[in-house]
């Protein structure tokens, strides 16, 4: 499948599945939408979001209700790109009235390392979302 742009896309799609639909719209709808995935259609099955390049995630809520551990076998997170430290910061600021938890506050840019600029958040249902910025638009703005 293409980008738009004459290459592949390297993710077709991804699913998330939540312990309620609400909350996961609430959380994940507000993240995705700051980061520029259009929101394709939500109901009481499910909701989609697409990003421009074609990908896109689907959420609906988990058929089995047991505790997610995110450091035991599976996905551990979901990294998305962000344009600009600004941006970032932005997002770090708004998240917790969206149902985002931070991770790593104490390291804050630099918690995945000294040349890498991300957020790390966690969902009520512990899914983690790394939110990260190039290093050409990593500098903070002012």
């Amino acid at each position: 499948m293409s980008d738009g742009s004459g290459g592949l896309r390297a993710v077709h799609h991804i699913d998330l599945w939540v312990s309620a639909l609400s909350r996961g719209r609430e959380s994940w709808g507000w993240l995705l939408g700051e980061l520029g995935w259009s929101e394709e259609f939500s109901d009481d099955d499910g909701c989609a979001w697409t990003h421009p390049d074609g990908t896109y995630v689907f959420m609906q809520t988990a058929l089995v209700h047991a505790e997610y551990v995110r450091t035991g076998i599976g996905m551990n997170h979901l990294a998305l790109l962000v344009d600009g430290r600004d941006r970032l910061d932005a997002l770090r600021a708004a998240a917790p009235e969206h149902g985002w938890s931070e991770l790593f506050a104490e390291k804050y840019p630099h918690a995945g390392g000294e040349q890498h600029v991300a957020l790390y958040l966690e969902d009520r249902d512990g899914l983690e979302v790394e939110v990260v910025t190039p290093p050409a638009t990593a500098e903070p703005v002012g």
